[in-house]
């Protein structure tokens, strides 16, 4: 697991083996997440999978609703993807309010 920088607890990178231990996951239900668009990995191959910030994010607001809520992986994409919506048009509207 790689650090930004000695003062800060962020993570930048995680390998496909730590992205599993963070999110309490197993290899195969992060490479669904691939799979079906949820998470981007950098590398070429799984083996060189490396997940970054968003990816990072992603994986775990992923691994809560398939554990908390019980939606499949293709369940999980679909809710992500309709959160991400809500919170640009909020974002839109906010900045239109402020006007």
């Amino acid at each position: 697991m790689k650090k930004t920088t000695s003062r800060s607890d962020l993570i930048d990178t995680l390998s496909l083996p730590d992205l599993c231990r963070f999110c309490q996951a197993d290899e195969a239900w992060v490479i669904e997440l691939v799979e079906y668009g949820v998470l981007e990995p950098l590398g070429r191959t799984v083996q060189n999978w490396h997940f970054q910030g968003p990816s990072i994010a992603r994986a775990k607001k992923a691994r809560r609703l398939n554990r908390d809520l019980g939606i499949n992986v293709a369940g999980v994409a679909l809710v992500l993807e309709l959160l991400e919506e809500r919170d640009a048009v909020l974002s839109r509207l906010s900045r239109y309010e402020a006007i």
